[in-house]
């Protein structure tokens, strides 16, 4: 029986990414997006819904249930990010970034590690970013410290909480990824001098990144920073 994963935010960017490393790893997929299509193919799924709604997550898991009887890994990959200073942001910026970056995380993953309990063990991998730990006055990011902070504290905690049980939790602290969002070439050089390696990050290299800590049994309660080198110094 193939190993099912959840992945939100999975309709572009990153999240695409993983839906398409997850099944060339062989596991059946449910992919939850705002925008969506339904799809036929027997290993993937789609849940189309807002994640910070308590509703969708309750549909993806379903979905996991009904069609593959069980999950294996949640990738908190949905999130949202807006910059601008501290005192330009609106209490809808703040609602909005709450909403999606803690909210929906609170809500399917409080759904999907019962079900991982019952079959002693699973792994959840949470999207942060390197901004927490290496801020830039170039690139003013407070809520997205914030709340992806909080997702970066949170992964220590529940992997220590849930360690005995074979649950493990790791987390991915993102540079400057290309996609969509990122979508004007023109701007490439500005932000590959933001990393030490000097380039953008590439989709694949966030796949290959939380691929290994799939396949690392021996790793919980780690954020592996896939930004090159942005953490660690300029």
């Amino acid at each position: 029986m193939s190993k099912v994963v959840i992945i939100t935010g999975a309709s572009r960017g990153i999240g695409a990414g993983l839906v398409t490393g997850y099944r060339q790893a062989g596991y059946a997929v449910v992919g939850v997006a705002k925008s969506t299509l339904p799809s036929d193919e027997p290993d993937y799924v789609a849940v189309q819904g807002d994640i910070s709604e308590e509703g969708t997550a309750q549909r993806a898991v379903d979905q996991a249930l009904d069609r593959f009887g069980r999950v294996d890994t949640l990738i908190n990959n949905a999130g949202i990010y807006i910059g601008k200073p501290f005192t330009d942001y609106t209490l809808d910026d703040y609602r909005a970034v709450v909403a999606v970056n803690l909210t929906g995380f609170f809500h399917i993953t409080q759904r999907a590690i019962p079900l991982m309990l019952k079959q002693d063990g699973g792994h959840i991998v949470n999207v942060s970013t390197s901004l927490v730990e290496r801020a830039d006055s170039k690139s003013p990011s407070a809520l997205a410290s914030l709340t992806k902070g909080g997702l970066s504290a949170v992964t220590r905690s529940l992997a220590i909480e849930y360690a005995s049980r074979g649950l493990r939790v790791n987390a991915v602290s993102l540079g400057v990824i290309k996609t969509p969002m990122h979508g004007d070439p023109a701007s490439y050089a500005e932000l590959a001098s933001m990393h030490p390696l000097g380039r953008m990050g590439e989709i694949a290299d966030v796949v290959r990144g939380i691929l290994y800590l799939e396949q690392a049994t021996f790793v919980t309660g780690e954020t592996l920073h896939i930004d090159g080198g942005q953490a660690a110094g300029h």
